[in-house]
């Protein structure tokens, strides 16, 4: 297994993670006898970072009994997250927190994460409660060892993020489909320069891998029919330096040792300017489906409405290129479903200065329409507002 270097503590991560959102399922629950195979798999291939969370339903408890059955947690760098979303006093960050080290049987998290930080309002909101001295009082204590933040949301709020605190790491969803969309390759090299970054979503949810237009998978196999779409995927994203560790969900022990034996082979630098062009072939194949032509420049932005334009944009043309429900998903995480204020589509006003910015000269003001017709029907919106409800937004 390759490792990439945590400059500021200098341990040794390795550059393929296991993400323990999916773990194998019978009925509906976590089979613990194919989840513990998977786990078991990824040590002995060399896997040394596990990501979980409280809101994935089960996993903290099935990986803390794992770990300590079989005496693995000194062998790991153990990631989960603050569910932030819940939070509502300063008391519940140690509710939360207390309640997640008994789930994982483990009196330390070496790298967590505040969840899902969409917009630099909500790390304000956090701060309000005094979430600053608690972290440092935590890691005081050692049982943070380092602190971070995922994110999902438009480029310009990640960087006053990132520039609001004094982080250790992050995590973003990064792919070759779109390098432009949330944080994206500005965000990650920003980032990157302090900081090691984590990748999740980097089969954009198995889209990439088993549900590419078939002019799409003729393109790669012409260069390499051997390879897979998982390889070209994940090749892209280790051929870049600034990226430390690329989250798997891999779901059985044969998926584990054939990612494990492809991180191997694929250091930085490994995709030739052939390969590039395959995947600048492969991005026009799925742009091709894409209904309104928006680069994702962001030149657009930031929105005076606080509208995440981009993001909007780049969830509409997923909800034709790579299906519905995937745009959708998209579109929910983008326009912060759990932020303070969302920044979805609604809130235009149609005051016109986005246009006056847009380069490509798109009518910004009516695919805004059309995104909030085919993205926010009123199911979609019900859920939301229940959910935002339930949280307190």
């Amino acid at each position: 297994m390759r490792y990439s270097i945590d400059k500021k503590t200098g341990n040794k991560l390795s550059v393929l993670g296991l993400g323990c959102m999916r773990f194998p399922k019978t009925l509906g629950m976590i089979d613990m006898k194919k989840t513990e195979a998977v786990i078991m798999a990824s040590i002995d291939q060399g896997i040394n970072y596990f990501d979980t969370a409280w809101i994935y339903p089960g996993s903290e408890e099935a990986l803390g009994t794992i770990m300590e059955k079989n005496g693995i947690r000194d062998k790991i760098y153990l990631a989960t997250k603050l569910p932030s979303m819940f939070v509502r006093k300063t008391e519940d960050f140690d509710r939360y927190f207390n309640e997640q080290l008994r789930r994982l049987r483990t009196d330390r998290i070496d790298y967590y994460l505040i969840h899902n930080l969409p917009d630099h309002a909500s790390w304000k909101n956090l701060v309000g409660m005094g979430i600053e001295s608690w972290i440092n009082d935590k890691k005081k204590n050692s049982k943070i060892v380092r602190i971070g933040f995922s994110f999902h949301g438009p480029a310009f709020e990640f960087i006053k993020i990132l520039e609001s605190y004094d982080w250790d790491f992050t995590q973003i969803q990064y792919n070759y489909s779109d390098e432009n969309f949330q944080a994206g390759v500005k965000g990650l090299k920003k980032a990157a320069e302090t900081m090691p970054v984590i990748i999740m979503g980097p089969l954009l949810g198995g889209k990439l891998s088993e549900n590419l237009p078939t002019a799409a998978l003729k393109t790669f196999r012409a260069m390499d029919n051997t390879r897979s779409p998982t390889a070209w995927a994940l090749r892209w994203l280790w051929n870049q330096g600034e990226i430390a560790v690329v989250l798997s969900g891999m779901a059985n022990p044969a998926q584990i040792i054939e990612n494990a034996a492809l991180a191997d082979i694929c250091p930085v630098g490994i995709v030739s300017e052939e390969e590039m062009e395959v995947y600048d072939n492969v991005k026009v194949i799925l742009s091709e489906s894409n209904k309104i032509n928006c680069t994702g420049c962001a030149y657009c932005m930031p929105c005076p409405c606080g509208v995440n334009i981009s993001g909007c944009l780049a969830a509409y043309n997923t909800s034709f290129s790579l299906g519905w429900y995937t745009g959708v998903k998209q579109y929910v995480m983008s326009t912060g479903i759990v932020s303070v204020k969302r920044s979805n589509a609604d809130n235009c006003n149609a005051c016109g200065k986005c246009e006056d910015l847009c380069p490509q000269k798109i009518p910004i003001i009516k695919g805004l329409k059309q995104v909030q017709k085919r993205l926010e029907p009123l199911p979609i919106r019900i859920i939301i507002g229940i959910a935002r409800k339930f949280m307190g937004r």
